[in-house]
This record gives C-alpha cells, sequence and structure tokens, in this order.
C-alpha cells in the first residue's frame, strides 16, 4: 500500500502544510496565515494556539487537495522558527510582555528584546559559547530566557515548560516533551556532542534555577531529528488535524535546517555530497548551512553543532536576520513605491513579482540585470548583521541616492538590495574559507528565493554555482522526510534525503565585464559596512 507523509512548516507570516509521495512529490498542500503582534522598537510576539489553529487548518487543506484516503498518511513531521513558547499548568499559555494578555505567548525569532542580556552573556566568554561562533545572540532562546526573568518574573516562575516552536508542535501532536538535537543545540546551548547541558553556564548567567530539576522546563531528554515520539500522533490531536490517530511524530527541525533537508542530499548533480553544498534558505531571514565531517569554528558563525541536522555531522549555521524583509523594507523606501503598488494591482500580481518582471523586461538575460543599480550600493543590515560579524547593532547603509523618484530608481534600488544580500552571503562564505571550509555549490530554497532573476543575482554576486530543488517546497520537503524516516520507510534521514529530494535547474556565475562590476560592488560593500561601524561607534562615544 502506498504511504503518503505530512510535512508542516511554520514561517513568520504563515503555516503551511504538503502531503509527499515516496518520491518527494507534493500532491497536495495547504496554508494559513498567522498573527503577529509588534510593540515598541524591539518586541513581536505572537499566539501558540494561533499557530497550532493554522496548522490544523492547512494540514486538511493540503490533504483535502492531495484527494487521498487520510488513513494512508503514515507520518506528520514539522519545523518552524525559532520563536519561544511559554507554557504554564495544564498547557495554558502565559503573557511574554507588560500587556498581560496569556494569548500573547511566544517571543518570536526577530524579537531583540534581549540585547542586553545577550551582551552580558558574552562578557561571562564561558566555554558554551564556543558553539555559537563565540557570541551568543539575542535571536536565541537563553537571552530570552534571562529577559523574562528579570522582567517578567511571574511569568517566568509560572512556566511549566518553555519550548522552542517546533518542540512546542511535536508536544501538541504527540505529547511527547522529548526535544530536539537541533533546536535545542542551535538556540539553546545544548552540548549535542556531550548529550548534556553545562550546569555551570546556565548558574553563571543567573538561570541557575532552571538546573534544579534536571532541566525538565527546557528538555531533559534530547532526541536526534527524526526520532520517533512516544506513541506517535494522539487521538485529540488527530481529530484536530484530520489524520490517522498513532501516525509517527518525527522530533522536529528548525524551518532553515529543514530547507537544508530538503536539498543538500540531491544525488542527480555530482552525486550526493551535503559537505560540498552550502544550503541558502531565503525567506524573511535568510540561513546557511554548512556541513562538515569534523568540528570546525568559525568566528561570528553559530556552532560548530553536532548532529543538528545530519546525524553525526557537524553544522555551521549562519545568514542575515533580514532579507525577504529587508527589500521589502528598502522598496518601501522609494518615492515611487506607491506608484509601483498601484501598478502591481492593477495586474493582480503581488509587488515583488512586478517589480522582478520590470527588471527582467529591461535586460537581455538575467546576469545583466545588475547594471540597472548603476551607482546605488546597499548593505541590507536593518535588523543587525548575524554572521560573520556578529553584531545586532549593525544597520543598512545606503548609498549613491539621487533625485530620482520614478519607476526606474527603485528597480535600481531593488537591484541593489538584492545584489547587497548576495554580498553578504559571499562574505560568510569568505569567512568559512578562512577555515578550511569550501563549498562549490548552494542549494537555494525558501519563498523569495524562487525568483529565477534572484537566483542568478546570488550566483554573479557570490561567484559561485546556485541550484535550485526540483520541488516546489523544499522546506516542507525537509519535514515530510523526517517523518519518513520516523515511519521506518527509510532507514535513515540520509536515505530519505537521496530517494527523495533531486536537483532541477543551475544558475552558473557570470563572467568578463559582468564578473568585474561585481567585483567592485562587493568592495564598495565592504567599506560601507566597515564605515558604518565606525560610524556608530563615534556616535556612541
Amino acid at each position: 500500500m502506498a504511504k503518503y507523509f505530512v510535512g508542516v512548516d511554520v514561517g513568520t507570516g504563515s503555516a503551511r502544510a504538503g502531503v509527499f509521495t515516496e518520491t518527494g512529490k507534493m500532491i497536495g498542500s495547504g496554508k494559513e496565515d498567522l498573527k503577529i503582534f509588534r510593540y515598541g522598537h524591539d518586541f513581536v510576539e505572537q499566539s501558540s494556539a494561533d499557530i497550532w489553529s493554522a496548522v490544523c487548518i492547512s494540514v486538511r487543506e493540503a490533504v483535502s487537495k492531495s484527494r487521498i484516503d487520510a488513513q494512508k498518511i503514515a507520518s506528520i513531521g514539522f519545523d518552524a522558527t525559532c520563536s519561544l513558547v511559554v507554557i504554564g499548568d495544564d498547557g495554558r499559555p502565559l503573557p511574554v510582555g507588560d500587556h498581560g494578555e496569556p494569548v500573547r505567548n511566544v517571543i518570536v525569532w526577530m524579537d531583540h528584546r534581549a540585547i542586553d542580556q545577550a551582551e552580558r552573556i558574552n562578557r561571562t566568554k564561558h566555554s558554551v559559547l564556543d558553539y555559537v561562533g563565540g557570541q551568543i545572540s539575542p535571536e536565541m532562546e537563553t537571552p530570552k530566557l534571562l529577559w523574562l526573568k528579570e522582567n517578567l518574573r511571574s511569568t517566568y516562575e509560572a512556566a511549566s515548560h518553555f519550548f522552542d516552536l517546533a518542540d512546542f508542535l511535536t508536544w501538541k501532536a504527540s505529547g511527547s516533551l522529548q526535544r530536539s538535537a537541533c533546536t535545542t543545540t542551535c538556540k539553546w546551548t545544548y552540548l549535542a556532542h556531550e548529550t548534556r547541558w553545562d550546569e555551570s553556564f546556565f548558574i553563571g548567567i543567573g538561570l541557575e534555577d532552571l538546573t534544579a530539576d534536571s532541566f525538565a522546563r527546557i528538555g531533559s531528554e534530547v532526541v536526534l531529528p527524526g526520532t520517533p515520539l512516544a506513541n506517535g500522533l494522539t487521538s485529540s490531536a488527530a481529530a484536530e488535524l484530520g489524520l490517522p490517530v498513532g501516525a509517527s511524530v518525527p522530533a522536529g527541525l528548525i524551518d532553515a535546517h529543514a530547507g537544508g533537508i530538503g536539498t543538500v542530499g540531491a544525488t542527480n548533480l555530482n552525486g550526493a555530497n551535503p559537505e560540498s553544498c552550502l544550503a541558502y534558505v531565503f525567506g524573511t531571514s535568510a540561513c546557511t548551512m554548512t556541513t562538515t565531517s569534523g568540528k570546525v569554528s568559525v568566528p561570528g558563525v553559530w556552532g560548530p553543532y553536532y548532529s543538528a541536522m545530519l546525524p553525526d555531522m557537524w553544522l555551521l549555521e549562519a545568514g542575515q536576520s533580514a532579507a525577504g524583509a529587508a527589500i521589502d523594507h528598502l522598496i518601501s523606501m522609494s518615492p515611487a513605491f506607491s506608484e509601483a503598488k498601484k501598478l502591481a494591482e492593477q495586474e493582480g500580481v503581488g509587488l515583488a513579482r512586478w517589480i522582478s518582471d520590470a527588471v527582467k523586461a529591461k535586460c537581455r538575460n538575467f546576469s545583466d540585470a545588475i547594471r540597472i543599480a548603476e551607482g546605488t550600493h546597499v548593505v541590507p543590515e536593518f535588523l543587525g548583521n548575524r554572521a560573520p560579524l556578529a553584531d545586532p547593532s549593525a544597520r543598512a547603509v545606503i548609498a549613491g541616492l539621487g533625485m530620482d523618484t520614478s519607476i526606474d530608481g527603485l528597480l535600481s534600488l531593488y537591484m541593489a538590495g538584492i545584489s547587497g544580500l548576495g554580498y553578504g552571503l559571499r562574505q560568510i562564505i569568505a569567512a568559512q574559507e578562512e577555515k578550511s571550509v569550501f563549498v562549490d555549490k548552494i542549494a537555494i530554497s525558501g519563498g523569495a528565493g524562487s525568483d529565477p532573476l534572484i537566483r542568478q543575482t546570488i550566483a554573479d554576486s557570490t561567484g559561485i554555482q546556485v541550484v535550485s530543488s526540483k520541488a516546489d517546497e523544499p522546506v516542507l520537503l525537509g519535514a515530510a522526510m523526517l517523518g519518513a524516516t520516523s515511519s521506518g520507510h527509510f532507514l535513515s534521514l540520509q536515505d530519505s534525503m537521496e530517494s527523495m529530494s533531486s536537483f532541477d535547474t543551475v544558475y552558473s556565475p557570470c563572467g568578463g565585464p559582468l564578473s568585474e562590476i561585481h567585483e567592485h560592488r562587493y568592495e564598495a560593500f565592504l567599506k560601507l559596512q566597515s564605515l558604518g561601524s565606525q560610524l556608530r561607534a563615534t556616535s556612541s562615544s
């Protein structure tokens, strides 16, 4: 009997689900938008109840569109953003802000309220920081926990469980309190290579109470991604999702890591070698995943993480805190933004699609589009530099703007922003190369990375071949692969990757004069980035 596998991806703005065959073909999908609550400069929150409801809606929609018997679904795998979920007794949500609204119980990954706590943790120079690139980020969970303890003591003390979002979802589905080695290692300072939490670290930063019950509130039992949890889908969760009771529920992944699983193991391009392929998951933010067989530390790059994505392999994780979101913000600053938005609406397409099509219409080929940027340069670090500078205080730098208020001026700004993201990726790759970590291709995934113009621009600006997955939704596919493994259909996650994924289109970097243009623009990127840092230092002194 044919088996099918459901993958669920919870991003920042929506929950999505897909039903996949054993060959990796998606036969049905669903999507439901999520509520986001913002207040102040750095506070971004969500609701775990809203997220779970959106998951259930999207799964039911995906199964309905697949036109299969739901009883043939063998598993459901989850990936999600690395957001912090706070749960009290009996599963009740607890407020994470002074608004006092329990429904708002999720601190979103991009929330930067814990910058001070992160800086204080980094000043301890504890050895666990060696496994987060030398410095912990305010986007990670430990600084956020410390912020809650110092600013919302009632919530902190009442919390029975602090979950990474992916672990919350597997708990809702299976009832299991086991945590994933992906989430805990990458965002909570779990030492997977030693299978332990470091008590001295938590005591040293003021979270000693978490050690009292063997870390039960953050995960006393940590398992590898893809490990089957408890007895599978509970009857209550099965009823909500419209899936069979007992369907396998594997330990989950962070969303970017699911994109890595869904792409880097494809076998149809020079064999399957995850170490030579960097996964670039380009969505609201952008993450890079680089796999190594040995332990390698790169300053400013998160990790090395052991078995956080692939079992028995090390992982280096980097990326940009704002990617798709940075481009959206950038173009909103153009005087022609309202005009472009109106034209896109008249044509019945999204603004990003309209701008991309307008650029393509002016160019002989995708690589030639960089000429549209002319003398405009953008360092698109609106939300800081995640890597390799590990500087959350970094801000965007825009140079070369004139008095142009036309659509052409907007297109120039757009191409300068896209290439700026490419140069930021090139900077990360260069930092890894200094530690003898080399890749020869970039496997791109994520909604913002689905545009061929963007894929070619990334190849041109980095000088490295970009490959796209044959799967329309490689992040969802990665989540489904977890279940294909946990259900026993495949013997290992590596087997799932090789059987369910393949590459499609190859984008080779440009040469000749266009390559020289990118070299000059990359040099300008580095100079502007450095100048921005100097100016911030001057203004704060």
